[in-house]
């Protein structure tokens, strides 16, 4: 049962017809997330710079839906260069070293040219 639907304010959530997140009567799933800064509608070159700022936005996304990201139990991330995932181990185990949640990289294009990760996740209420 759908409790509820979280928007960003992204103009892809529109334009595409989702929700950056969807709260169910357990988990809350994040959709795919990219690096985009929603309140300037800018995104870094910088791939490291990009999933930070993918992890606020989920950050952000879990706090409207009443979770955390320390209730996260599943990430997925995607990049369309395996040789863009190292340099990003810092930032991700920064948020996610404790939690340590079930994980899979997959490599594939994502929509946009400037995207460099995207990261989904699943959480608990």
């Amino acid at each position: 049962m759908i409790k509820k639907r979280i928007s960003s304010g992204s103009t892809f959530e529109k334009l595409i017809g989702y929700s950056r997140a969807v709260v169910d009567s357990h988990y809350v799933h994040v959709s795919g997330t990219t690096g985009y800064n929603y309140a300037e509608m800018t995104i870094s070159d910088d791939v490291v710079q990009q999933a930070r700022q993918c992890l606020l936005n989920i950050s952000q996304a879990l706090t409207d839906a009443g979770s955390s990201m320390e209730k996260i139990v599943r990430v997925n991330y995607i990049l369309p260069n395996r040789q863009d995932f190292e340099p990003c181990w810092p930032v991700l185990r920064e948020f996610f070293g404790d939690i340590r949640p079930a994980a899979t990289m997959i490599v594939a294009g994502l929509a946009d040219a400037h995207m460099k990760i995207e990261i989904e996740v699943t959480a608990t209420l």
